[in-house]
């Protein structure tokens, strides 16, 4: 029985003439590219709903279509996020990650992901996301809040500072020992700052 089964295997594999499969059309990745981008749209719209099951099936149908959407990647990474799976919003963040190494979102999900269990990656990976994005003040806060547990007051209070002047809204999320130092100024403006 087993050579029968190689010998059909053998067969199978060797019998189908090698031919290049032709480029798809513009027109045809046009209408995949439009299908994906609608897709993230309804999944986005299942996460907010917590249907977290058929957003995941849709962000899976979008990687069917796009397996190098890092958008869809970054997605996966969210719901995994949401419902505790922390292994697998990891792998998802990295997926993304290897597709666009500067994607500032998932630098800074991955950063939050790892903060309490390796504080020194979380460094490099939310450090990795300013230099993408130098005004994401939320990465700049939660830099500067990773920086304080460490004990390198002064380099926090520096990460505190642009965090407020990027959204002076922060403030009240500085640690209160810091919080003095980094006052938003009359001038700062939230205007067109990522968060």
């Amino acid at each position: 029985m087993g050579a029968v089964a190689a010998g059909v295997t053998s067969w199978a594999i060797t019998s189908h003439p090698m031919t290049a499969t032709a480029p798809e059309s513009k027109a045809a990745q046009g209408h995949k590219a439009q299908e994906a981008a609608t897709l993230l749209q309804a999944g986005n719209l299942q996460v907010q709903y917590r249907d977290y099951v058929g957003a995941t099936r849709t962000f899976r149908r979008v990687l069917e279509l796009d397996p190098h959407n890092k958008v869809a990647w970054y997605d996966l990474g969210v719901v995994a996020q949401q419902e505790g799976r922390a292994g697998d919003a990891s792998k998802a963040y990295d997926k993304a990650l290897k597709i666009d190494p500067r994607y500032a979102s998932a630098l800074y999900n991955k950063a939050v992901l790892v903060k309490s269990s390796d504080p020194g990656q979380a460094v490099d990976l939310l450090q990795r996301a300013i230099a993408a994005m130098p005004n994401a003040a939320t990465a700049h806060l939660q830099l500067g809040l990773i920086l304080a547990q460490k004990g390198r007051d002064d380099a926090a209070e520096e990460e505190f500072g642009r965090a407020v002047a990027a959204d002076p809204s922060l403030h009240s999320a500085v640690p209160e020992e810091f919080r003095d130092e980094v006052s938003p100024t009359p001038t700062s403006s939230q205007a067109g700052a990522p968060r």
